[in-house]
């Protein structure tokens, strides 16, 4: 049954070399087997690596910049504010991703745009309007150095109107910080794998979308029955209350009690000072107001203002739970005020926290350990909680000066300079490492290993459940586990919504697929959506593939198999190199690759290449 609603049917395509955009229609085999958000992306960035004959620079005007939302972004049910962003990635070299809250993937949507493609690069810096469906490239020099929001504001009042949403870049992203993200309502950022690094290499600047049209929907009135349950389900869920009140803050004190949070650059699994940048923290001094993605009931986000004190004055919605622990724990922060401004800062100035967070923490980690010398550090030491020094840093990166030139390439680049450093770098396949310690858990590491993006935890976030339910797991639950995260997180993606409903509050599964049934017009099972979702993980594994990688980048970092944890409930905990190894043949084996990871033959026949 082909679908008969729920997309415009529209493909965006704009050139910034020759300034010219076209809308594309988009068939039904297209729609129907890649959904839309990551799936969209995965096919067009795919095809852009087919016709480059597999070889892009990721800051080239050739490499595509894909976004698009899904058949569920904009519609009433819960938490259905979600866009993608796709490309080949600046901090990898192979395919990266990166997914943003809030209201731009909406407004988007009803600029009646399914999915936006750009190319090319624009002669000056510039940002692209999007008018319900009609896009110019606003030539805009002016924009260069801004922080994202100074950015965003300067748009809206070229553009005479602030009735538009704007996603955008800051200094990071213009100085090609391998690890640069977009900002979008003014805290919400596509923050992994380096977007912003391809847009700033675009000269494009931002992106300004206005639309007015209805979103288009086969059964609103069945759509609406269906959401009223899965809200009322999640209402009465005994955590609720927590995340309204907290939002993802409330995994400072999970992560320590379990003894998984990232502390001393993953030295310890515990944080001596929890206590002073947790929930309760953030609640009692710092806490203003909640924010929320669109339609979304668990009203997550914290708006939070420093009200006295050496940081007074900085405002942000966040901290989340990876903000707070890299920029917290993981450099050895106990100043909420000073994580704030921390947070505040990347924000301002478009890189990642994660990343941030955890190069920093490798740095004072290899300074004390004698890796880098005092010169290395631009003749300015650091240790854990020097705030001064961290706040520091973060400037460096953004803007490329002294020891921060060398960690805006990211953790490669770091290792390429002071090969020592591999010894205290946590990342994979160049994507540094969020903040769950995987020791404590080896499917976390597996699902690190094998993420087709690098070490991050919304490709399948396992630890949680082996360490809650013990360690008598076979090696094949775990496998399982993993695999059944990575092949319904992509489908969360593609359908344009948030995983936390599922993930946090264990909204069953098989709502998305009611969802799509009534949006779309066609009914489909959510095994059916399961299987086009784990296409697309095929799908990226193969440009992966293509691109170089194999079972050597599915590994983890040194410290992981050789230092145990220092402190906590998990000290002592390593994880086993031939458990791992044996764990990733079964993987292998479970998904139909070789042992060397890759897909059978003929497998990229059936997107579209041979």
């Amino acid at each position: 049954m082909a679908v008969k609603s729920g997309y415009f049917r529209s493909r965006l395509h704009v050139d910034l070399s020759t300034g010219r955009a076209e809308s594309i229609p988009l068939a039904d085999e297209f729609l129907e087997r890649y959904i839309g958000g990551r799936g969209f992306g995965a096919k067009i960035v795919w095809d852009a690596l087919v016709a480059h004959g597999f070889s892009i620079d990721p800051l080239g005007p050739e490499n595509t910049l894909a976004i698009a939302g899904g058949p569920l972004t904009g519609m009433y049910l819960p938490s259905s504010g979600k866009c993608s962003f796709v490309t080949i990635s600046p901090a990898t070299g192979v395919y990266g991703d990166s997914s943003m809250g809030g209201s731009f993937g909406i407004e988007l949507r009803q600029a009646g745009v399914d999915v936006l493609d750009i190319t090319g690069k624009a002669p000056v810096m510039s940002f692209l309007f999007i008018d319900d469906g009609k896009a110019a490239i606003v030539p805009f020099p002016e924009l260069a150095g801004k922080t994202c929001l100074e950015a965003e504001g300067l748009v809206k009042e070229r553009l005479g109107t602030h009735e538009v949403h704007v996603a955008s870049i800051g200094v990071g992203g213009e100085r090609l910080v391998r690890f640069a993200c977009v900002n979008g309502d003014w805290s919400r950022n596509a923050g992994r794998t380096g977007v912003g690094a391809v847009m700033g290499s675009k000269n494009l600047k931002a992106i300004a979308v206005r639309g007015s049209r209805d979103l288009p929907c086969h059964d609103f009135t069945g759509l609406m029955q269906e959401a009223e349950k899965a809200y009322s389900y999640m209402a009465d869920h005994k955590f609720f209350k927590m995340w309204q009140r907290e939002g993802l803050m409330n995994v400072m004190a999970y992560a320590n009690s379990m003894g998984i949070l990232p502390t001393h650059n993953f030295s310890d699994g515990t944080f001596p000072h929890i206590d002073r940048i947790n929930g309760e923290t953030m609640l009692g001094g710092y806490k203003i107001g909640d924010s929320a993605c669109f339609a979304c009931s668990m009203t997550c986000g914290n708006i939070c203002l420093v009200k006295q004190g050496k940081y007074v004055g900085t405002v942000t919605e966040g901290p989340e739970y990876e903000s707070c622990a890299m920029l917290g724990s993981n450099v050895g922060v106990d100043d909420f005020a000073a994580v704030l401004r921390a947070n505040q800062l990347c924000d301002e100035l478009g890189i990642d926290t994660i990343s941030t967070g955890s190069l920093i923490g490798a740095v004072i980690e290899g300074y004390e350990k004698g890796i880098l010398s005092l010169q290395d550090l631009d003749g300015e030491p650091i240790t854990w909680g020097d705030q001064d020094a961290i706040i520091g840093l973060i400037h460096k990166i953004a803007h490329r000066e002294g020891i921060g030139n060398t960690l805006a390439d990211g953790s490669r680049r770091v290792v390429e300079r002071w090969p020592e450093m591999a010894k205290v770098v946590l990342a994979v396949k160049g994507l540094e490492q969020s903040a769950y310690d995987s020791r404590a858990g080896v499917s976390m590491a597996l699902a690190y290993a094998t993420s087709d993006i690098g070490a991050h935890h919304t490709r399948a976030w396992t630890i949680a459940k082996e360490v809650e339910l013990g360690k008598d797991w076979s090696d094949e639950e775990r496998v399982d586990l993993v695999i059944y995260h990575q092949t319904l997180r992509p489908l969360f993606d593609m359908l344009g919504v948030c995983r936390l409903p599922w993930i946090e509050l264990g909204l069953n599964e098989e709502h998305y697929a009611r969802f799509y049934s009534a949006v779309t017009g066609r009914e489909t099972s959510l095994e059916d959506l399961l299987r086009l979702s784990r296409d697309v993980y095929t799908l990226t594994r193969l440009i992966n593939a293509r691109l170089g990688m194999s079972r050597k980048d599915d590994t983890m970092p040194y410290k992981v198999f050789n230092n145990p944890i220092r402190s906590g409930p998990t000290a002592g905990k390593v994880i086993d190199r031939q458990q791992f190894e044996r764990l990733l043949d079964l993987y292998y084996r479970k998904r139909g690759w070789d042992a060397n990871g890759i897909p059978p033959a003929g497998a990229e026949a059936a997107f579209g290449a041979t």
